[in-house]
């Protein structure tokens, strides 16, 4: 076993990119056009605001293609002499992701998208104006709405067949996860809840795993991407004595730990770049076989020094940037070595980050991206 003061690998510092769970949005429908008092003429109806969901989105795909968050629908023409009846306003369709609840400002869940193509009316336009309202156009429904991102699990387990992540489920919840000694032993996401003696419960899911080429949506690709999405931590289990898939229709050469640890990477880099901003702890397990201290001891170095000796691995390998571990934690997980330690280092990881989203409530609701000044210590 190794015995090592790993207590933290890399410690919680700001950084420079976050993934997103959670954004807040403005929409208002668009304003009812006038009525035509000496016709008689009715104004058009302001259009509506609605969210659709899309596959293969992240909320950060949202932020970008409109950076202000603000979303306001057409107009609905004037009543005209030679148009009687004014023609209505534009209706607005956001894309967003699926496994998305929209929420109000009072904590109120407006509707969830859980699936492509699930749409949700957000913003009412204004009526348009006629007899009944002084041939003036009302104004449009004005909503200040957050886009939630729900979560199949707080922990997203990560990882090639076989490095054991259906074993470390069971070793750190109650759930009883088909384990063999064959590849994808995982055909869908094995889900367990950890619980801590205050009663404290974390939900973990063994994803399906990857292979060489799952961005490309090879092997089970894109039915384990899309969930990596709907974690909030993620957890790389790799072997220490590293990794080989050889089957009849799969045959990539033997990788070794570090390898192992920058093709996961990478994967996660090529199907959403975004991906590799999530926290992160990476799982060295198995350390109860042959030659593991020094394996180990070989990944530890490599990775605290990855900068400087990339350019020493193959470029169809190599991630453009490494994810930053917060913790790097040497297990065992059919001796149960090391397993109490990574449980409480999941729950002081996921701590910080609520903490973080209390941060954000408290700020001011125009201003949702105000730089964090939180900073937390380890003890």
């Amino acid at each position: 076993m190794v015995r090592v003061g790993l207590s933290v690998f890399q410690s919680f510092k700001k950084r420079r990119k976050t993934f997103l769970d959670s954004i807040y949005v403005y929409a208002k429908g668009g304003s009812g056009g006038n009525g035509l008092p000496k016709y008689g003429g009715i104004g058009g109806k302001g259009g509506d605001v609605y969210v659709k969901a899309a596959s293969e989105l992240t909320l950060k795909d949202v932020v970008q293609k409109q950076p202000n968050k603000r979303y306001v629908a057409g107009p609905g023409e004037h009543s005209k002499k030679y148009r009687i009846l004014g023609g209505p306003g534009k209706d607005l369709i956001v894309d967003v992701p699926t496994g998305i609840t929209v929420i109000d400002q009072k904590k109120r869940v407006i509707g969830d998208l859980n699936n492509p193509d699930d749409t949700l009316l957000i913003a009412k336009g204004g009526c348009g104006g006629s007899k009944e309202n002084g041939y003036f156009g009302q104004k449009g429904q004005a909503i200040s709405i957050t886009l939630d991102l729900k979560l199949i699990a707080d922990v997203g387990f990560v990882g090639f067949p076989n490095a054991g992540k259906s074993t470390l489920l069971k070793a750190l919840s109650r759930a009883s996860p088909k384990i063999a000694s064959y590849p994808f032993t995982t055909i869908k996401p094995n889900v367990g809840m950890m619980e801590y003696e205050d009663n404290r419960q974390i939900l973990l899911a063994d994803l399906p795993g990857l292979i060489e080429g799952a961005h490309d949506n090879f092997g089970m690709g894109h039915h384990f991407l899309k969930h990596v999405i709907r974690t909030k931590l993620l957890l790389f289990v790799v072997d220490v004595a590293g990794f080989r898939l050889t089957s009849n229709k799969y045959d990539y050469p033997y990788r070794n730990a570090l390898e192992t640890v920058m093709l996961l990477n990478k994967e996660l880099e090529l199907y959403k770049e975004e991906l590799t901003d999530k926290p992160a702890i990476l799982v060295v397990n198995k350390m109860d076989t042959e030659n593991s201290e020094k394996e180990f001891a070989f990944l530890l170095e490599k990775l605290k020094h990855f900068e400087e000796c990339a350019e020493d691995f193959p470029r169809e390998i190599r991630p453009s940037k490494m994810v930053e571990f917060d913790d790097v934690v040497p297990i065992s997980a059919t001796k149960a070595y090391n397993v109490e330690k990574l449980k409480q280092r999941i729950r002081t990881l996921l701590d910080f980050h609520l903490e973080k989203e209390r941060e954000s409530d408290r700020r001011d609701p125009s201003d949702p991206y105000k730089e964090e000044t939180l900073a937390l210590k380890l003890v």
